[in-house]
């Protein structure tokens, strides 16, 4: 194999099944640079196959590239505008409502969607798909199990109700985590589940190419209902909405016509 970043993400693609050409090259380049300095590697060649060897180092390196950064109600004004605005619509459709967290990460944002709708008396039925690329954060999301500092974005009425601590950790009721299904998916897949009433996917697109972010928003569309809203990340925001088949409706929020 030739020791280029070229011949890497052939082989990484081999290996894990993420394509690197369709994230930002430089962004990317230098960020596989400084892991592979900081593990004590000193080509690519070598790198790839102490991943073959070594699962632990492996499955760091996937948490590492895919970001996995995320937090509980994670942009609280942003919060405040699903709560007053988007609920309501979700209410009006007076059936079981479909939610997808994509690229969910360690499952704070899917349970903040759970916290909101049960703590604000939601009427109907309502499931939560939470979906990410890193089996290894899916896994602890499933166990819902954080530390004092994870909860403490969390709003206290709701911290009252949904947390309790155990042995120095502190843990989700099943009233939040039993609405939540968590899966693997990756998001430059051809294949999206569908139905969906809202779709929070944020702080993610910022990582890909044009086309990339152009094929993801497409499959989103796709992946909603008429009047279905998508939700979007603070430093991310969707130029030509109309493109996908979207109408702003708020700062962050669009909505499927």
């Amino acid at each position: 194999m030739p020791d280029t970043y070229e011949s890497f993400k052939r082989e990484f693609l081999r290996l894990s099944g993420l394509d690197l050409n369709s994230y930002n090259e430089k962004q990317m380049k230098r960020r596989i640079d400084a892991f592979i300095d900081r593990s004590d590697y000193n080509s690519y060649y070598d790198f790839i196959k102490g991943m073959r060897q070594d699962l632990s180092l492996f499955h760091s390196f996937i948490s590492y590239l895919t970001i996995n950064v995320s937090s509980f109600f994670r942009n609280p004004e942003q919060w405040k505008v699903f709560e007053e605005l988007i609920i309501p619509r979700l209410k009006s459709k007076r059936k079981t409502v479909h939610l997808w967290s994509a690229a969910c990460s360690r499952g704070e944002e899917a349970y903040s969607l759970a916290m909101s709708l049960t703590g604000n008396a939601f009427p109907s039925k309502y499931d939560i798909l939470a979906t990410d690329f890193d089996e290894t954060v899916l896994s602890d999301a499933k166990n819902a199990i954080y530390t004092e500092s994870d909860i403490k974005t969390i709003p206290e009425n709701f911290k009252n109700k949904y947390v309790f601590e155990r042995d120095g950790k502190y843990m989700l009721r099943g009233s939040i985590t039993g609405n939540v299904t968590f899966k693997r998916h990756d998001l430059l897949s051809k294949i999206y589940p569908t139905g969906f009433d809202f779709i929070a996917c944020r702080n993610v697109t910022i990582y890909f190419t044009d086309d990339a972010k152009d094929y993801i928003y497409k499959k989103l569309s796709d992946s909603l209902v008429k009047d279905g809203v998508l939700f979007i990340g603070s430093t991310e925001q969707i130029k030509h909405p109309e493109n996908y088949g979207f109408e702003r409706l708020k700062s962050f929020f669009y909505v499927k016509v």
